[in-house]
């Protein structure tokens, strides 16, 4: 199947520092969940606020990700994507958990998502979005900048092969001094789907 044949949206929502990490070398989110006591920062408008999590998530009805992000995700004690299918992309996952089915490949994981009749598709953690992204399966992402440098990590989009032009659509700061913004993957017109 050709990316832009495709039935379905690819849709990223993650926090990034603002040198652009999605986590410390080892995986850790300190400094995204837990952050210390900081500076005040300024509230800035902005006529065209970006969807929270929970905004956004209402609009979902597949959700892929890799192997890290998922064992990240179990750490949370609870599960926050029910009802939705989850696709986990490893080669590597064994587990006997009913809420997920693994894809083996990006291929598989291609069927499994037009079988489903998926339309609006979550990709969550680093390599995932990367992978997605080079097969050009990204149309709308959204980042929430963190006020942070924290120096080295996973990185949130690594090489790429070429460029890929965005749109913003949104953006909003809060007073945690979050940057939120959204953009569209643009795609000339000889390339759109």
């Amino acid at each position: 199947m050709h990316p832009n044949s495709r039935a379905w949206t690819g849709h990223v929502f993650v926090g990034a520092s603002l040198d652009g990490f999605i986590a410390r070398p080892d995986g850790d989110l300190d400094w995204l969940t837990d952050p210390p006591p900081g500076p005040v920062h300024a509230a800035i408008a902005s006529d065209r606020p970006v969807r929270d999590f929970d905004a956004f998530l209402a609009g979902i009805d597949h959700v892929v990700m890799g192997r890290g992000t998922y064992e990240k995700v179990l750490d949370l004690g609870f599960w926050p994507y029910e009802p939705r299918p989850v696709i986990v992309l490893s080669t590597a996952l064994v587990t006997d958990d009913e809420r997920i089915t693994i894809a083996g490949s990006l291929d598989e994981m291609l069927r499994l998502l037009e079988q489903a009749s998926a339309h609006h598709v979550y990709v969550d953690g680093g390599r995932v979005i990367q992978t997605f992204l080079r097969a050009d399966l990204i149309d709308v992402i959204d980042v929430a900048w963190a006020p942070v440098l924290i120096g080295s990590g996973l990185p949130l989009f690594g090489e790429l092969g070429r460029d890929i032009q965005l749109s913003l659509t949104a953006s909003r700061a809060d007073l945690s001094g979050m940057v939120h913004a959204s953009y569209r993957v643009h795609r000339p017109a000889h390339m759109s789907r």
